[in-house]
């Protein structure tokens, strides 16, 4: 039931695996077991505030703190072709409280939606045959709290050129989510009331996503991602609440499908042994009406062959959805209708910096610690929402 969904935590930090072309003749080869690769285990605490609540109509508290936790285990084998398979299995668990959710249902002290926990087990199976240069993936995913559960699964394939410069790649992805509709306490039938016997509605995403990736020089590096996202159901929250210009009152109502358009460019230079830039930016416009733009920067700096900074800057611009208005602006004789400050114009700032420990050979006492980094992020934007985040994340091979 959170108000703003929040970034996946696991973007903090990122692993990057390079494999050479084996010359290991493949008759003689011998088949191995799988075996763990490595662990990755990534936590984080979130808080943010405002004073735009659509669950109030536009106004009121969006306080809302979160502590996500994910684990995921890497195993991997090779096959008596050279083929390399490699299986992960990750596990997330965040818990929330939420001040604008508990107005669901304000009569009450403490209602059920002020606080939840959600679970998401996910798992993906790659092949990848370095000889040939491509590798195919397969993945499923599935997502748990009190009045959402999702499904996913998807498949990918990529291909990259024999000097290993250039890559390829194509994703399907598809997510069949089952939503429980609450509405505001003042709007429950009889039936609905304090007995948890809500009517559900579908709410499914459909994704391709194409990625080029070339090394221009040996310095510069560029890849171009675009996204074709179409979703259909039930896009509304049940829960926000709508007051009109002539003092009627509902919840909100959006259209039933959303078609997106993401485009990005990722430029990366290496200045030497110690310094990289990392830039990014992303173009965004679907059939809302809402268009977008993202320029991201980081620059991590070596200070020590194995402790490095990463100070990052992120702006983002949008222009706000058509169906957007402020608190008691809407007509009642419109057909969409949306307080959500999310959808609305604004501009936002993202900064921070993080700090990773990579001791060579493992961290003492902790021999098997691989990489270690600690993130801090305060986010804030015109419309007065503000927030921060930190987060830590830990390599284990």
């Amino acid at each position: 039931m959170r108000k703003l969904s929040l970034a996946v935590i696991g973007m903090y930090i990122g692993v990057l695996s390079a494999f050479s072309q084996t010359t290991t003749d493949s008759s003689a080869y011998k088949n191995k077991k799988l075996k763990p690769a490595e662990i990755n285990f990534v936590t984080g605490y979130y808080h943010q505030d405002g004073n735009l609540s659509p669950v109030t109509g536009g106004i009121g508290t969006e306080k809302l703190s979160d502590l996500a936790t994910t684990i995921e285990l890497k195993l991997n084998k090779f096959d008596n072709k050279n083929r390399k398979h490699d299986v992960s299995f990750e596990l997330g668990i965040d818990h929330y409280t939420s001040a604008s959710s508990d107005k669901i249902d304000p009569q009450t002290i403490s209602s059920a939606s002020h606080a939840d926990t959600r679970i998401y087990p996910s798992a993906s199976y790659t092949i990848t045959n370095e000889q040939k240069g491509n590798a195919v993936s397969f993945n499923g995913s599935f997502s748990n709290e009190y009045d959402y559960t999702s499904i996913g699964f998807g498949t990918g394939f990529t291909k990259t050129s024999k000097d290993k410069n250039t890559e390829f790649g194509i994703k399907l992805q598809a997510y069949l989510d089952n939503l429980k509709v609450i509405l505001p306490i003042e709007m429950r039938t009889v039936t609905q009331g304090r007995d948890n016997n809500y009517p559900s509605a579908s709410r499914n995403s459909y994704s391709g996503s194409l990625t080029f990736s070339q090394s221009l020089t040996q310095r510069l590096q560029l890849s171009l991602m675009l996204d074709l996202i179409y979703q259909s159901g039930y896009l509304s929250t049940p829960f926000h609440r709508i007051f009109f210009t002539n003092g009627a009152e509902t919840n909100e109502k959006l259209p039933s499908s959303r078609f997106k358009i993401p485009a990005g460019l990722r430029l990366n230079y290496f200045l030497g042994d110690k310094f990289i830039i990392r830039s990014y930016y992303r173009f965004y416009h679907d059939d809302w009406g809402l268009t977008a733009s993202t320029f991201n920067i980081e620059l991590p700096v070596k200070l020590t062959p194995y402790l490095s900074i990463s100070p990052f800057y992120r702006y983002y611009s949008q222009n706000g959805v058509k169906y957007f208005a402020p608190y008691k602006s809407h007509s009642a004789s419109e057909l969409f209708y949306t307080t959500d400050d999310d959808l609305s114009k604004f501009n936002s700032n993202f900064y921070g910096a993080g700090i990773r420990f990579s001791p060579p050979g493992g961290n003492p006492g902790l021999k098997h610690l691989n990489n270690l980094e600690l993130r801090y992020g305060h986010y804030n934007r015109t419309d007065g929402l503000n927030s921060s985040i930190i987060t830590l994340a830990l390599n284990f091979k």
